[in-house]
């Protein structure tokens, strides 16, 4: 049985650094995150290819145990982005003949084409977590793309609408939950960052996509909303466009960045009945944050959500950054949780 969690659980957002023998790090970093496959990306020959994620994936979980993590994820290492994998087995898309959409940050990109009905071929990331969690006693995390974002991620010459879209998305992304959780996920999370986006269109069928995705879903279930990576968007808004909504959603925690924005936590009370994954570790820089520097950053969130509701996370995923430097700032969030849980010692989640 998976162990039982502190007060101020800590867990990464999803992605770790992928190793360099694995991944083409100049490459990747070089260019926007792949919406269709990438595979040039990877240094281990297709044949090795399997295998090689799997001892990565392995080395990913005993980094975050190392580090003293809480709940472990597969630090999505055999990914080329958190959202293609996904999106590109999927019925109604069309790989070979990609589109264009335009990224968040107003550059186009290529995109999986849609051309028929958007449905879940097979499951995707089962044995992903299967090995997950064989891997590890400790409680584990499973991420997959949310319908909203990946329907904005796409060139849509199938539907009549964006809307119809993101639903067939969500009927997907529901069925792949249901299979996660009854492969041994603890939690799922979707990760929604398009939401602060283009929140207009958030605010129209976002929400709705979202908890379609988690219709009769039993698990717990959380949603990140984010505003990109740091290496590759570099100015931050002091505040979400799109946050207070998830108010409105059926998951049970919300993932948001407050380290890098520097961002007014008193947005927080406004999800009184969520639980807050908490970004505390700046991802624009390798600087290794010092645990006080970290723990500072989660009492600023303390006035507006009671300990018990918090999970202690960096601001995204650590996909980015040197494996030192990400294992480093990961230390440090596990050793800044543990100051602020002996300030308030006494208590336990289950």
């Amino acid at each position: 049985m998976p162990r039982t969690l502190p007060l101020l659980p800590t867990s990464l957002v999803g992605s770790y650094a992928q190793p360099d023998w694995l991944i083409d790090r100049k490459k990747l970093a070089g260019r926007f995150p792949p919406r269709v496959r990438a595979r040039e990306l990877w240094l281990v020959a297709p044949e090795w290819l399997d295998e090689a994620q799997d001892d990565a994936t392995l080395l990913a979980i005993r980094d975050q145990e190392r580090a003293g993590l809480d709940i472990i994820t597969d630090g999505e290492m055999r990914r080329e982005s958190y959202s293609n994998r996904f999106a590109t087995a999927l019925d109604g898309v069309d790989i070979d003949n990609p589109g264009t959409a335009l990224d968040r940050s107003g550059h186009p990109n290529p995109v999986p084409r849609v051309t028929g009905k958007v449905r879940r071929r097979h499951p995707v990331e089962v044995r992903d977590v299967q090995f997950l969690r064989a891997a590890t006693d400790h409680r584990i995390k499973m991420t997959v793309p949310g319908p909203f974002t990946m329907s904005q991620q796409a060139q849509n010459d199938f539907y009549e609408s964006e809307e119809a879209l993101a639903m067939d998305y969500a009927a997907a992304v529901n069925e792949e939950i249901k299979d996660l959780f009854a492969a041994g996920a603890d939690i799922v999370q979707i990760d929604e960052p398009y939401m602060q986006a283009r929140p207009e269109k958030a605010r129209a069928y976002g929400l709705k996509a979202l908890n379609r995705a988690l219709e009769g879903v039993e698990g717990e279930t959380a949603v990140h909303i984010c505003f990109g990576y740091a290496a590759i968007i570099h100015e931050r808004p002091e505040g979400y466009s799109f946050l207070p909504e998830l108010a409105g959603s059926t998951a049970k925690a919300v993932s948001i960045e407050t380290a890098q924005s520097g961002l007014d936590c008193s947005v927080l009370a406004k999800l009184p009945d969520k639980t807050i994954i908490l970004g505390v570790l700046d991802l624009s820089t390798h600087e290794v944050e010092a645990p006080e520097t970290v723990a500072a950053r989660i009492r600023r969130a303390l006035p507006y959500v009671p300990l018990e509701r918090i999970v202690v996370a960096p601001d995204c995923g650590l996909k980015y950054l040197p494996r030192d430097v990400a294992f480093g700032k990961m230390k440090a969030m596990a050793e800044g949780a543990a100051i602020v849980r002996a300030e308030h010692a006494g208590g336990a989640r289950t």
